[in-house]
C-alpha cells in the first residue's frame, strides 16, 4: 500500500491539475508547522502555501503541531507515507540541535528526511537595555572580563537556539554570562525593555522595533555581513569577535524516500516563491532573509550545523527531558 501511496504522490505532482483545476488525486498537500500559529515557521509555511498551491495545483494545508522543541510535529513527518503530501516547515533546532538536548529522540534527524530547500534565515543580533551604558560589542566583552556573571541575558527558554547563540558568544569572547531562561522571546524581550535583564542574543523580528526607537540597543549581528534592516549594526567579526555566527533557519523537507523527482518538483517551485521580490522585500523588513537554495546545497549544509551545534551543546551541559 505504500509503495502505492508514493506512485501516486508522484503522479499526483508531477502531473498537478492546472490552478483552479480539480487536483489529482483529491488528497491535499500538508505542511506540518512544528509550533504554534504567529511563529516565523508557521508564518513562513503561510507565505509559500499560495504560491505552492498555484504551483501545484493542489490543496495545501498549514497543520500546526507544537511540542518538544518541534519534535512532535517532526515525528509526524518523519514517519509519513514518503509521497510529497506530508511535508515539514522545519527548523535548525529540529535538524541539527535538538538530538543533542534529547536524550531519546522519536526519530533520526540525519536519516528521517529528505531536504527540500532552506526557506528563510535569521541571524542573531546582540542587544542590551540602554540603562547598562554599553555601546558596542568590545564594551560588553570588557564588563563581562571584569565583572563574571553579573550580566544577566535572557533566552527563548534552555536549548533554545537564543540560548545556545549565548553560549556560542561566552565561548568565542571567553566570558561568562548569567543565563536567564524564559518560556519564549517575548516575554524576555519584555524584560529587557523594562530593564529586568541586561541584554538578549535573539532573533530580528522581536526587537528592530525596540532599536529603532531607542528603547534597546543594538550592539553586532552574530552573522558574516550586516543585514539591510539595520546596516548601521556591525558584524561581530567587524566589532572585533570573529567567529560569533548564529541564526535561526528555517527549511522544508519531506519524509526520507520521497522520490527525487518530488523533491526536485517542490525544490523548483518553492525558490521561484522565494525569489518574489515583495515577498523578498516584506520579510527582509522582519530581519528574515529569503533563502531557495537547492536540495543538494541544502544537503551538504546540514552536516557542519550539526557538528558545530552539537559540540556546543556538549560544552553547555543543557539537557532536555
Amino acid at each position: 500500500m505504500k509503495r502505492i501511496s508514493v506512485l501516486i504522490g508522484v503522479l499526483g505532482l508531477l502531473l498537478a491539475a492546472p490552478a483552479g483545476a480539480q487536483p489529482y488525486p483529491s488528497k491535499p498537500i500538508r505542511i506540518v508547522a512544528p509550533f504554534p500559529p504567529g511563529g516565523v515557521a508557521d508564518v513562513l509555511a503561510r507565505a509559500i502555501q499560495p504560491g505552492l498551491q498555484e504551483a501545484l495545483g493542489q490543496q495545501v494545508i498549514i497543520d500546526n503541531k507544537p511540542g518538544a522543541g518541534g519534535n512532535i510535529g517532526a515525528e509526524i513527518v518523519a514517519k509519513a507515507d514518503p509521497d510529497g503530501y506530508t511535508l515539514l516547515l522545519a527548523s535548525a533546532g529540529i535538524l541539527t540541535i535538538n538530538e543533542f538536548l534529547y536524550s531519546k529522540m522519536p526519530f533520526d534527524p540525519a536519516k528521517a528526511f529528505a531536504p527540500i530547500t532552506v526557506v528563510g534565515d535569521m541571524p542573531n543580533i546582540v542587544v542590551v537595555n540602554p540603562k547598562t551604558g554599553l555601546k558596542t560589542l568590545k564594551e560588553l566583552i570588557d564588563k563581562a572580563k571584569a565583572e563574571p556573571g553579573k550580566l544577566n541575558f535572557g533566552s527563548a527558554g534552555n536549548g533554545t537556539t537564543t540560548h545556545l547563540a549565548i553560549v556560542l558568544l561566552e565561548q568565542a569572547a571567553k566570558i561568562k554570562l548569567a543565563h536567564v531562561p524564559y518560556k519564549g522571546a517575548a516575554p524576555a524581550v519584555q524584560d529587557l525593555v523594562a530593564g529586568q535583564i541586561d541584554g538578549l542574543v535573539d532573533n530580528p523580528p522581536l526587537v528592530v522595533g525596540h532599536i529603532k526607537s531607542g528603547t534597546l540597543t543594538a550592539l553586532a549581528w552574530a552573522a558574516p555581513q550586516r543585514m539591510a534592516i539595520l546596516p548601521d549594526v556591525p558584524t561581530a567579526a567587524e566589532a572585533g569577535l570573529p567567529g560569533f555566527e548564529a541564526s535561526s533557519w528555517f527549511a522544508l523537507v519531506a519524509p526520507a524516500g520521497t522520490p527525487p523527482e518530488i523533491v526536485a518538483r517542490l525544490n523548483t517551485e518553492t525558490a521561484k516563491i522565494l525569489k518574489d521580490p515583495k515577498m523578498v522585500e516584506q520579510f527582509a523588513a522582519r530581519g528574515v532573509r529569503l533563502v531557495g537554495d537547492s536540495s543538494a546545497s541544502f544537503s551538504a549544509f546540514i552536516p557542519p550545523e550539526r557538528a558545530r551545534w552539537g559540540e556546543i551543546v556538549k560544552t553547555s551541559g543543557v539537557k532536555l527531558d
